[in-house]
């Protein structure tokens, strides 16, 4: 069977410090613990539904139900949970909207999580969000820089390693497949994230907390 870092992620790579204070470390905790704990569970099953519920909640939202998206909120949460502000990140239920405020502050020089070019030269790092497309849209990182009201998708960085094909990312998302996910996001040699012909990529939020 061909290796698969979505599987196997507990290997050599870069290593997270969970016992550090800072986002950079907490926010892949959380977001591999909830993992951990809700990967084999439905959206409909009712232990996940309730952490759902509290991934609204957390962030000040009123609880929609299940058939929602979620999985904003479940980066927001993670996030928030790892203790940032909301002065320092922009919670909510539209990943493009706490993109385009990131992306604001890169250009501002200010703040503590920068919307950047995903293709480069900044490297994705753990504790790193990688936004996409979804539904077979192709927004890029022009539109996120000008819009903050549209269809996407984003997780958030847990390791990076090398495999047989190459570099890759693993992130940890919500909503994916009605569950808690991992997924792969391949890099080039140089170490940036690799263009996809589907759902490419629109932005790389860098925590720098």
């Amino acid at each position: 069977m061909a290796h698969d870092p979505a599987r196997a992620y507990a290997r050599s790579g870069q290593r997270i410090d969970f016992h550090g204070d800072v986002i950079c470390t907490k926010a892949p905790k959380t977001a591999l613990d909830l993992h951990t704990k809700y990967h084999m569970m439905d959206e409909g099953d009712p232990p996940l539904a309730g952490e759902i519920r509290r991934f609204w909640t957390d962030i000040g939202l009123g609880f929609p139900g299940v058939a929602a998206f979620w999985s904003a909120v479940f980066v927001s949460a993670c996030v928030k949970r790892s203790g940032a502000t909301r002065n320092e990140f922009h919670f909510s239920q539209r990943h493009s909207e706490f993109v385009h405020t990131a992306i604001q502050n890169h250009i501002a020089g200010a703040g503590v999580f920068h919307g950047v070019d995903p293709f480069g030269p900044n490297t994705p790092d753990v504790g790193d969000i990688i936004q996409n497309n979804r539904g077979g849209n192709s927004f890029d990182y022009a539109h996120a820089t000008t819009h903050s009201n549209y269809s996407s998708h984003a997780a958030i960085v847990v390791e990076i390693g090398q495999d047989q094909l190459g570099g890759y990312a693993l992130t940890v998302g919500g909503n994916e497949g009605d569950s808690i996910r991992r997924s792969v996001v391949r890099r080039r040699a140089n170490g940036t994230i690799r263009s996809r012909s589907q759902n490419n990529y629109i932005c790389l939020i860098k925590n720098l907390k």
